[in-house]
């Protein structure tokens, strides 16, 4: 029985023959990602500045590891990333939270050029394959912070925002291709990104981590709960396949109700 977040599955092994490349794809989303859609049939290069992590994640999909990492990002730096896949998925992320007269302009600069400067490389690089092709598939893990504010997240919502903008772009000029371009905007995930700042938080004000979580990370939100990672993962395997041949710059809330209210 799958749960209320996650998409209908895909069908069995419909990426065989596919290729998939997954930024951050070490842990939390990433990994994910990877897992299914290694389990959907692609082949799928993990890229992770977390060696160790890379190399995991990828012998456990009979995928390729690639070490590299975002914030120092050019054209040249990303010369180790293969141009020839079928599937992009933007996930590698950061946060950081500081009010907005104290925020260290270093980490603003440095969280864009992971969320927004890499994705739109990569982008860039993968299209003229994905063209030659004649299909493709660009997954942007964005967030509820791309369609919603929050307060001392400047710099990871100005990027959230920027990565909504730049899949939209990206939809519109590569629909004639056969390429699709979309965001996935997760609530909170119970990633190792969310346990630091539950952790976080829990000492700021001094209260449980379960408070935390139920009175600050999810007061939004009317389902009660972290999302799984695997539930995002299915629902970037559900626009990879077959039945999302239509959907294209689109922004898919799992969000447990957060932006309807």
């Amino acid at each position: 029985m799958t749960s209320a977040l996650t998409p209908p599955p895909a069908p069995a092994r419909s990426l065989t023959g596919r290729t998939a490349l997954v930024t951050g794809g070490g842990s939390g989303i990433g990994r994910a990602c990877v897992t299914a859609l290694a389990a959907a049939g692609a082949y799928v290069h993990v890229a992770d500045v977390d060696a160790e992590a890379a190399k995991a994640a990828a012998e456990a999909a009979d995928g390729t590891a690639h070490v590299v990492d975002l914030a120092d990002a050019d054209a040249d730096a990303l010369d180790c990333l293969p141009t020839a896949v079928d599937i992009v998925v933007n996930n590698a992320g950061l946060q950081h939270v500081a009010a907005l007269h104290e925020f260290p302009p270093e980490q603003f600069t440095r969280i864009q050029q992971v969320m927004v400067t890499a994705p739109f490389l990569l982008i860039r690089r993968s299209l003229p394959y994905m063209y030659g092709q004649g299909w493709g598939r660009i997954v942007n893990i964005s967030s509820v912070h791309g369609l919603r504010a929050s307060a001392y997240k400047a710099a990871y919502v100005a990027a959230k925002h920027a990565l909504e903008g730049l899949s939209k772009v990206t939809a519109l000029e590569a629909a004639e291709h056969g390429v699709t371009s979309n965001c996935i905007n997760p609530g909170y995930v119970r990633t190792p990104l969310v346990e630091q700042q539950i952790t976080a938080q829990a000492a700021a004000h001094a209260i449980p981590q379960e408070s935390v979580i139920s009175d600050v990370l999810l007061k939004r939100s009317a389902i009660k709960r972290l999302i799984a990672p695997e539930d995002v993962a299915g629902a970037a395997v559900w626009l990879c396949g077959p039945h999302a041949a239509f959907v294209t710059g689109a922004s898919l809330p799992l969000d447990g109700g957060w932006t309807a209210g």
